[in-house]
C-alpha cells in the first residue's frame, strides 16, 4: 500500500483527508458508522467563547449542485467542548483540530487561551471567513489587516499550529493568504463557503431565514480549485484544499494544484461513508499509477506544457 502520510507544518497526518468543520459535528454520529481513527484529522464544529443557539430556521437548503447553510455557528461553547467533546475524540488515533470563531479579537484570543495546554489538540483552525456570521468572521476575513490581527493575537496565547481558513468572498484571496502568512500562520485552508441565496417563487420568500448563506458542494469546486492553485503559488506555508470534494479524483486535483491536504464537507451529509471510501480510492489510485508516496503528487500541475 502507498504511503499516505503528509505533514502540515508540525502536524503529522496519517493521510491527507480531514473532515471539514460544521459538517461532522464532533464525530459522535459518524463513530457509530466507522472507526474515526481512519481519518487524517477532524476539524470540529466551530467553537466560540460562549454557547450559541445559531440562526433561526430554516437554515439549510439543498441547491442543484450543493447546499446553502446559515446555521450560525451553533455550539455549546469552549468550556463544554473541552469537557465533553475533546475528551471523546481523544480515544481515536486522528488529529484533533479545533475550529474557533468570535465576534472580536478578544473572543478569538480568549478561546485560544482556554484551549492552550488541553491534551490531544493538534492545531487550531481560525475561522475568519464564515459567511453565516453577521458579526466577526466575515469582517475579519475580507481585510488583510484584520485577518493578520487575528493571527497575531491568537499567537500571543497559543503554542499550537495555526491554520487560517480563508474566505472566497474577497477581491484578492492571495493577498489575504500572504498577510496571514506574514502574521505567523502555519498553514492556510481554503475555501470556505461562497455567499449565496435561494428564493421560493411560490411564496416569494427567501428559503433561508437569514436570507443569505454559505454555498458549498460540487458547484464551487472549479472556483475553489483555481483559488487553491493561486494561493499555493503565493505562499510558502502548506495549503489545505476545500470545496466540493466528493471523490479521490477531486482530492487529487487539489493536491496536484498544490494542496498538501484536503477537507471534505458537504459530501458527508449525503454519503456518511465518503471519508473511508475516498481514502481507499486514493490508495488504489496511487498503487495503480506506481506512486509510493502521496507527497509525490503535491504541486505537480504541468501548467507550462501548453505554452
Amino acid at each position: 500500500m502507498a504511503d499516505l502520510c503528509v505533514n502540515i507544518g508540525k502536524i503529522a497526518l496519517k493521510n491527507p483527508l480531514l473532515v471539514a468543520s460544521g459538517t461532522f459535528g464532533y464525530g459522535r454520529e459518524f463513530a457509530d458508522i466507522y472507526n474515526l481513527s481512519l481519518l487524517g484529522g477532524i476539524c470540529v464544529k466551530g467553537t466560540t467563547l460562549e454557547p450559541r443557539q445559531g440562526n433561526q430556521p430554516p437554515r439549510i437548503v439543498e441547491t442543484s449542485a450543493g447546499m446553502l447553510n446559515s446555521v450560525g455557528l451553533q455550539n455549546p461553547g469552549v468550556e463544554k467542548v473541552i469537557a465533553e467533546e475533546i475528551s471523546f475524540l481523544r480515544q481515536f488515533d486522528t488529529a484533533i483540530i479545533i475550529n474557533i470563531a468570535g465576534h472580536s479579537r478578544d473572543d478569538y484570543q480568549e478561546v485560544a487561551a482556554r484551549l492552550e495546554g488541553v491534551p490531544g489538540i493538534a492545531a487550531l483552525e481560525l475561522n475568519i471567513s464564515c459567511p453565516n456570521v453577521k458579526l466577526g468572521g466575515m469582517a475579519f476575513g475580507v481585510d488583510c489587516v484584520a485577518a493578520s490581527e487575528i493571527v497575531k493575537v491568537v499567537r500571543q496565547v497559543s503554542s499550537l499550529p495555526l491554520i487560517v481558513k480563508l474566505s472566497p468572498n474577497v477581491t484578492d484571496i492571495c493577498a489575504i493568504a500572504a498577510a496571514v502568512e506574514e502574521a505567523g500562520a502555519d498553514a492556510v485552508a481554503l475555501v470556505n463557503t461562497f455567499l449565496g441565496m435561494a428564493i421560493d417563487i411560490a411564496t416569494r420568500k427567501p428559503m433561508l431565514a437569514n436570507i443569505m448563506g454559505g454555498l458549498s458542494g460540487p458547484a464551487i469546486k472549479p472556483i475553489a480549485l483555481r483559488m487553491v492553485y493561486q494561493v499555493a503559488q503565493t505562499v510558502s506555508i502548506p495549503v489545505i484544499g476545500i470545496g466540493g470534494i466528493c471523490s479521490a479524483a477531486d482530492a487529487l486535483e487539489f493536491m496536484i494544484a498544490g494542496a498538501s491536504a484536503f477537507e471534505i464537507g458537504s459530501v458527508n451529509f449525503h454519503n456518511p461513508l465518503a471519508a473511508p471510501q475516498i481514502i481507499l480510492e486514493l490508495n488504489n489510485w496511487l498503487d495503480q499509477n506506481g506512486i509510493t508516496k502521496i507527497t509525490e503528487v503535491i504541486g505537480t500541475l504541468k501548467a507550462d506544457e501548453y505554452f
